[in-house]
């Protein structure tokens, strides 16, 4: 993943380290599944480029930063003492003292336990190969450059290092998805909007409502609401659909794409499934954000019209052409293969950012461990003209049930035009 809220563990490590003396192999294991879970790879990891070499790029408001080198090399952190590391991952501050860009989710990894991080360091020590590979510096013009202001943005945001505690009578499962999404999960990295600061504005289910409300659009997509509400949460989801789809990228109600492609194949798929079952019950504490929020009603008006010939609802004509194929006239697709269309939360959001972007630019169903097959929604940006988009966008936000705003052709070229 390449954008700024998706990095997962330190950016800017930079200098080298002491060796961790002879770690217990179990501590090792137990660390990569931490690294896993935290999903380090997929930021400290450029395409094509050796595991956690660094030289991603991320794009920033103000610039082009890269991920570092966390290999235990001398170009990488050899150098780092337990407390250098853990400053860096739940602190922020690398071990020039320098403050780590807010790429990197320090806020969230702040309530990491100290058993966790000596793990973590064991395995990045011990378990993961070196590979000589020198940081690139960032392509931020000066003075953007400067980092000494990034130390008042970790002073004002950053919440105080502190291991997650359980509410007293809180369930043992949900108490251990709060610890995996609120800390090393860092769903809210993604999932929860920012203010102008670039802060995510909760850091937890206890600091309001916008926690995993959903975020604006970023390269393309939007990080959807994982709280209740059944229009564009997960109201709709059952517990054991989510752990499906945490599993495999695929259940019985959608299909992953985007960002959290990588998160299903690096990250969620080697997860066991007691704690993606805890992640999943957590998630489905979350009350809804809308009172008023209601079940999706299907509505069959669409799909006899459709059966009968009838397409002269706007988009009905490029919506047999293009999707009907695969995700059927009455919008209920196949399951697990090609994902339903009707009461889909991810489609009814009010930015409607993701589905465009999927209509033009397409995308493959990613395989995992579980679910191994693949397949491929073609792009049709070549074909489809920027109202043509709008249109069948329109169609299926307002077909069989769903309800969502009217996208325009001016939406659809923003989106094109921004590759």
């Amino acid at each position: 993943m390449k954008n700024l809220l998706i990095a997962t563990l330190a950016l800017c490590f930079g200098a080298p380290a002491f060796a961790v003396d002879n770690p217990d192999s179990g501590l090792i294991k137990q660390g990569e599944y931490l690294a896993r879970a935290g999903d380090c790879v997929a930021c400290h990891t450029a395409k094509d480029g050796k595991p956690f070499a660094g030289g991603l790029p991320m794009e920033t408001p103000i610039g082009t930063i890269y991920s570092t080198n966390i290999t235990p090399d001398k170009t990488g952190i050899a150098a780092y003492s337990f407390e250098d590391f853990d400053n860096a991952v739940r602190q922020g501050v690398a071990k020039s003292g320098s403050t780590l860009y807010p790429a990197m989710p320090y806020p969230s990894y702040a309530r990491v336990t100290e058993a966790d991080m000596q793990a973590l360091y064991a395995y990045f020590m011990k378990g993961v190969e070196p590979v000589v590979q020198d940081n690139k510096a960032v392509d931020i013009p000066w003075p953007l450059s400067m980092r000494w202001p990034l130390t008042g943005w970790r002073w004002m945001f950053a919440p105080k290092v502190e291991a997650y505690r359980a509410p007293v009578a809180q369930d043992a499962v949900v108490s251990r998805g709060a610890y995996l999404v609120e800390g090393l999960g860092h769903c809210g990295a993604c999932h929860t909007p920012r203010a102008i600061s670039m802060q995510e504005k909760a850091l937890s289910a206890n600091e309001g409502s916008v926690f995993l409300s959903g975020s604006a659009p970023l390269e393309g997509w939007i990080a959807k609401s994982l709280r209740g509400d059944h229009k564009d949460g997960l109201g709709s989801w059952s517990e054991a659909q989510l752990v499906q789809f945490l599993k495999t990228g695929r259940s019985d109600r959608s299909a992953v794409f985007g960002g959290m492609t990588d998160v299903i194949v690096h990250s969620m798929q080697y997860m066991s499934d007691e704690d993606l079952t805890a992640i999943a019950r957590y998630l489905k504490t979350l009350p809804a954000n809308n009172l008023d929020d209601q079940p999706h009603q299907y509505d069959e008006q669409v799909a006899k019209a459709l059966w009968k010939g009838d397409d002269s609802k706007a988009g009905a004509a490029v919506y047999i052409d293009n999707c009907a194929a695969c995700h059927r006239t009455d919008g209920h697709g196949y399951t697990r293969v090609f994902p339903a269309l009707a009461g889909n939360p991810v489609l009814q959001s009010e930015d409607a950012t993701s589905l465009i972007h999927i209509v033009l630019k397409g995308g493959t169903l990613a395989a995992t461990h579980t679910a191994p097959s693949t397949f491929t929604m073609p792009a049709y940006a070549w074909r489809l003209s920027d109202q043509e988009v709008a249109d069948v966008v329109n169609f299926i936000r307002s077909s069989w049930g769903n309800q969502a705003g009217t996208v325009k052709a001016g939406d659809v070229a923003s989106i094109r035009k921004a590759g």
